[in-house]
């Protein structure tokens, strides 16, 4: 064969890949090595490199394709692997907290002005949580996760290498809306796990979130203090394209929640109608706001009073008080499994606001005097909230099986806004009168929080009242049982489990019998 002959096999190659490969529309969503009819009668364009990045990047390998007859299991390792996802990607957005100080020094500019960083951060998770998770309603969720988390990943290079301030604030925005995709894998699990261990598969995955919140401190500030903050955000870029490869080679594929599409505008109006039909929503929402402001409050203003007479630690040290949280963290998935599993919701719920209060009330009016304050303070709220929000999702994720990730976009809207206010309220306030002021409201936002539980019970219909009684167990649990509902079954045979998003078993009254 001549040189000539070889460089024209070499350019035909391409063209007649693209002439005879499409993407299947089969369940699967992968590439299929069809011959397409039409090749024979035109000469496309070879794939740009765009189209052939999409095509890698949401390529399904064989073991993860949807089979209708044989729809692929949810385990404990699948569910373990989007938790270690949902831990380092939300990471991406704190990384910087501890670090401003060597932001502004690097970048030469005011610790003012480096502030914006985290601000322009929230701004843009808050627009992916409004705008991007509401998608997962209607593209398949493994090709849209994948390629946001490449996309992030791609696109962190340029905050590891820039010298600019503008260029990495910028950055910093655009990753921010991508870094939602542990908000796409939530209503995901809520779709896959059994219902009688709904509470315990989503328990893993917040777990994972609120880990991802207290790590990135945690890391940053260790690596930082010996090294340069460039190695956390190279670091940061590293475990990105792990978690792509990981996702990529075991997420399995699933079809769409709603195949027949929506209209993308009307998706979001139903966001804000979904609020007023399901009263269970709206007190969800309204819980969340107020206890998550107290976790965002305590950990802004912990800095200040611990870097404080009569405290004096180092940025190191009060680093470390992350691992406190840490170790909260560990008991989500063991009480999930023990108590919110087999009770309502909303008991739960209260417990969660109770540990809360105690420990803000202990940490608020020791703190000024005693370290063993803030620390009770941080365990006991880390284990409320955590506690707290996996019972609400618990209990959200069953009103609307085919508009999940618009309900969870509804209670994380709110649950953001809840940490702003936190935010602001707690550095204004400790501004102001000290730890002592700042802690007091954090007082009266989990006081607020308890009056909204209080104010429906658990088996009402409506929006206010105990009607139904006062019974905390599930009377569900004995159909799914029924049913064969146990993990083992479900994994087994998905199929042979009727799924019924029975609301009434978790929010509504009692049969008449009981």
């Amino acid at each position: 064969m001549t040189i000539e002959e070889m460089n024209s096999l070499s350019a035909e190659i391409p063209s007649h890949l693209a002439n005879n490969t499409n993407i299947s529309s089969s369940p699967s969503d992968s590439i299929s090595l069809k011959p397409d009819p039409k090749s024979s009668e035109s000469h496309s364009e070879p794939p740009s490199t765009w189209g052939k990045i999409y095509a890698i990047v949401t390529y399904t390998p064989k073991r993860c394709r949807y089979d209708p007859a044989n729809p692929p299991g949810f385990s404990m390792s699948l569910n373990l692997l989007f938790g270690f996802a949902a831990t380092f990607t939300v990471a991406n957005l704190y990384y910087n907290h501890p670090i401003l100080n060597k932001l502004a020094e690097s970048f030469e500019i005011s610790n003012e002005k480096v502030s914006t960083v985290p601000t322009l951060m929230q701004a843009g998770y808050a627009a992916g949580l409004l705008f991007l998770c509401p998608l997962g309603d209607i593209f398949r969720r493994r090709a849209f996760v994948l390629m946001l988390v490449w996309f992030t990943a791609t696109v962190w290079i340029g905050l590891c290498l820039t010298n600019s301030f503008a260029v990495f604030s910028a950055l910093s925005f655009i990753t921010a809306v991508t870094t939602v995709t542990p908000q796409l894998m939530l209503p995901l699990v809520g779709d896959l796990a059994p219902p009688a261990r709904r509470a315990t598969a989503l328990s893993i995955v917040v777990s994972g979130l609120l880990l991802g919140m207290l790590i990135a401190r945690v890391l940053s500030g260790v690596v930082t203090e010996y090294t340069t903050w460039r190695n956390i955000y190279w670091l940061s870029f590293g475990l990105q394209y792990v978690i792509l490869g990981l996702l990529w080679f075991f997420m399995p594929d699933y079809p769409s929640a709603n195949p027949g599409g929506l209209n993308y505008f009307k998706m979001l109006w139903s966001i804000v109608t979904m609020v007023t039909k399901h009263p269970v929503l709206v007190q969800a929402c309204l819980v969340g706001f107020f206890t998550s402001s107290t976790f965002t409050s305590y950990w802004t203003t912990l800095t200040f009073l611990l870097s404080s007479p009569p405290y004096d630690y180092s940025t190191l040290v009060i680093g470390l008080f992350a691992l406190i949280g840490i170790l909260a963290m560990c008991f989500g998935p063991l009480y999930s499994r023990l108590v919110i599993d087999k009770f309502v919701p909303l008991f739960s719920v209260i417990i969660g606001e109770l540990l809360c209060i105690t420990g803000i009330a202990i940490g608020t009016y020791t703190g000024t005097f005693t370290v063993a304050g803030p620390v009770i303070q941080a365990f006991a709220i880390d284990l409320g909230l955590q506690t707290s929000q996996i019972a609400n999702r618990s209990a959200i994720y069953s009103i609307e099986p085919k508009a999940r990730n618009r309900v969870n976009t509804a209670y994380m809207v709110s649950v953001f806004c809840g940490q702003l206010m936190g935010t602001a309220a707690g550095n204004q306030l400790y501004a102001r009168g000290g730890w002592v002021r700042s802690g007091s409201a954090s007082v009266g936002f989990i006081g607020a929080a308890l009056s909204i539980c209080v104010a429906r019970g658990p088996w009402e219909k409506g929006w206010v009242g105990w009607r139904g009684g006062w019974s905390i167990r599930r009377r569900d649990l004995k159909k799914l049982q029924q049913q064969g509902g146990d993990m083992e079954k479900w994994q087994e045979d998905p199929q042979s489990i009727k799924m019924e998003e029975d609301v009434d078993g978790l929010q509504q009254g009692p049969s008449q019998n009981e």
